[in-house]
């Protein structure tokens, strides 16, 4: 039996990312029992971060009433890329951990645990395919935009991980192929993610008219303007939703998807991002069997990255194929 299949024991979920941390415990049917976000410390290095995630997990299981070794195991959703399954981590929105040995140090904090670390958006996925809107299907996209743009892949009713555990990457698909694209954190240029991500949306806006020269403004306040028909702050949503389509477009012909979910603070925009992500998918997705994919909201919101870290042990005969 992989471990953690029909384990009744609960799971120490955590979800690692540029904007937030958060840690839970989750119990063998996908729920929620306890949990804790904090906001990702800035200009911190890579052990002041280690320590804030581990104070963060630790006042979580005191809280769960749980003893550590009364857990089936520890889940950790992380911003990529990653060497996978080692779980050496380097998040291009977290700097500060570059080359972190992020599994083996949770190996070390909570011994005779299985630890398994993978892709934030991968996480999601999986919760959305275990417990979410995804459910019931065979062949889905989970994507996640926020910070970045990141997917993962679920095919024949299990997790695709890839060569390097990156497969579903949709973020870096490229949407715009002219000289002039936008630059991308991976180092290309004309990504998704260059696109669509939050900060990307309000640096694009800011350059059209939107709220020029304030340096704090965020992509919740540009999605609340372009509700209120700020011209540039619309102009920047059909832009992130048409790059989306067209990624998904793609994502589709090749795999021959059923639904795909999207999740992630960018996605709360609703009708102003989906719209036109719609619009492109009417124009770009002309097959048969792409004509019947399905593009929905997220159903688990805040609580999807815990949900699929917790998979990784909790189910991981779907969703787990490393050990």
């Amino acid at each position: 039996m992989i471990s953690g299949v029909g384990d009744p024991r609960s799971a120490l979920a955590l979800d690692v990312g540029g904007t937030k941390l958060a840690a839970g415990v989750v119990d063998p049917g996908g729920r929620l029992l306890t949990w804790a976000r904090t906001p990702t410390p800035a200009g911190i290095d890579a052990e002041q971060l280690w320590s804030t995630l581990d104070a963060l997990f630790t006042s979580v299981i005191e809280k769960s009433g749980l003893e550590e070794a009364e857990l089936a195991g520890v889940g950790c959703g992380c911003g990529g890329p990653m060497e996978w399954p080692a779980g050496r981590v380097s998040p291009l929105n977290l700097p500060t951990w570059l080359d972190f040995p992020l599994r083996e140090r949770l190996t070390e904090r909570l011994p005779g645990l299985p630890v398994r670390v993978h892709n934030d958006a991968i996480c999601l996925a999986a919760a959305e395919h275990w417990r979410g809107a995804g459910r019931g299907r065979s062949n889905m996209l989970g994507m996640v935009v926020s910070t970045g743009v990141g997917g993962g892949l679920i095919l024949d009713g299990k997790l695709v991980s890839g060569a390097s555990g990156n497969a579903g990457h949709i973020g870096h698909i490229v949407v715009d192929t002219t000289d002039d694209g936008p630059a991308c954190g991976c180092g290309g240029r004309g990504c998704a993610e260059a696109i669509a991500r939050g900060p990307a949306l309000v640096q694009w806006a800011q350059a059209q008219g939107w709220r020029p020269g304030q340096a704090d403004a965020t992509a919740k306040e540009l999605a609340d303007d372009a509700a209120h028909g700020h011209p540039a702050a619309l102009a920047a949503m059909h832009r992130a939703g048409r790059a989306l389509g067209l990624a998904i477009a793609g994502a589709a012909s090749l795999c021959d998807l059923e639904v795909v979910t999207i999740g992630g603070g960018v996605s709360q925009a609703g009708p102003l991002l989906f719209d036109p992500l719609a619009e492109t998918l009417r124009v770009h997705a002309r097959l048969d069997f792409t004509r019947r994919l399905q593009v929905v909201p997220a159903a688990l919101g805040q609580s999807a990255g815990l949900v699929g870290a917790a998979a990784l042990i909790l189910a991981a005969d779907r969703y787990w194929i490393a050990d």
